[in-house]
């Protein structure tokens, strides 16, 4: 079966249609919720990421990943049938044992067929099998089924949605289109449990929550790119990320928000920030990838500066195909100061085209 699926994900990655047929990002969206937590098929990519850091009654530190993501391959209104492929649903899964040093990660890939994957506002869902975000009113319902582990979580927003960029774009490359609209939960609060090795963990912490929908893809020259969601000790939070470019340098295209106290969010620009990675880096075992698992973050701006180290090097997802790209993304702890006040936090970094540049359809 999992043979069956990667040879499935490679033959719909091949067949991927001309952009021209989806809708691309442009200012002036007019962002509606809960719509927008929702499908938006008339783009041609579309995933949501949720992240979180977790603690045990007797402090025992978990990470998590539960991501799904939405590939459209046909918009032939002759598709009308359950089993006809109008789009693939890719899901990952991860849990970081960061006290046990161990991490544990799947993946799956479905059409929607009679049900099996969707995202339905009517619904109030998001799923790829037993895998699922159910929304109740402003709480979701997250749930992540493996042989290895299990985990059901509860999350509450704390603060609204934001929305990245500017004009409801955030811009990735010169020129119209060149963008996503892209939607952040930056704060949820979170309660539920873990299964683990025959043990359960009743746990809480914060989670965080991406949703990006687009058309354009990255770059020929833009070859991967660093990403931080940071949840910061005073109720704020921040969300960073660096493109690099095939010379080594960063694309002017890189950006930032910086969400205060009450949710009020700050658009940054990629002049307004610097993310400079440490001399320690994780090489893959796997991929050979070497990547920078200490960050050096500084917001003149906001007075802030902190580094962001892992408690666990090894949170590699690798994939069943040379198709989909390889990442790391983990558990982050934050160390740092606020003008001159000490100021800590916990987040997650990713991290692509560190084993080879990224490379997506256009």
């Amino acid at each position: 079966m999992r043979n069956k699926l990667a040879w499935l994900t490679v033959v719909l990655f091949l067949l991927q249609p001309a952009q021209a047929q989806y809708r691309t990002a442009l200012p002036g969206y007019r962002y509606e919720f809960p719509r927008d937590h929702f499908s938006h098929p008339d783009f041609q990519t579309e995933w949501w990421y949720y992240t979180g850091n977790l603690k045990s009654s007797d402090g025992h530190r978990f990470g998590f990943e539960l991501t799904f993501f939405r590939q459209a391959v046909s918009r032939d209104p002759a598709n009308t049938a359950a089993w006809d492929v109008n789009d693939v649903y890719l899901a990952h899964l991860a849990l970081s044992d960061l006290d046990g040093a161990k991490f544990y990660h799947t993946e799956r890939t479905n059409r929607a067929g009679p049900g099996i994957a969707g995202a339905s506002e009517a619904l109030g869902r998001i799923w790829n099998g037993s895998w699922q975000i159910q929304w109740e009113g402003e709480d979701q319902n997250l749930q992540g089924i493996d042989e290895r582990f299990q985990f059901r979580l509860k999350l509450h927003s704390e603060k609204p949605p934001v929305i990245h960029g500017e004009n409801g774009v955030s811009q990735k490359a010169e020129g119209p289109g060149r963008a996503s609209h892209y939607i952040s939960l930056t704060r949820l609060a979170t309660t539920g449990s873990i299964e683990l090795a025959g043990k359960r963990f009743e746990v809480s912490g914060t989670s965080w929550m991406d949703h990006e929908f687009f058309t354009h893809q990255l770059e020929s020259d833009q070859t991967g790119w660093d990403w931080l969601s940071l949840q910061l000790a005073d109720h704020t939070e921040l969300m960073l990320f660096h493109i690099r470019r095939g010379d080594a340098s960063i694309d002017r295209y890189s950006a930032g928000t910086y969400v205060d106290a009450q949710g009020k969010s700050i658009h940054l620009r990629a002049g307004d920030f610097t993310l400079q990675p440490a001399s320690e880096k994780w090489t893959s075992p796997v991929t050979h990838g070497a990547y920078p698992v200490h960050w050096i973050v500084a917001i003149p701006k906001l007075g802030i500066s902190l580094e962001a180290k892992t408690p666990l090097e090894s949170q590699e997802l690798t994939g069943k195909t040379k198709i989909a790209p390889n990442y790391w993304e983990g558990a982050i702890v934050l160390t740092g100061k606020r003008d001159a006040k000490p100021l800590e936090g916990v987040g997650y970094l990713e991290m692509t085209g560190y084993d080879r540049a990224v490379q997506l359809a256009h």
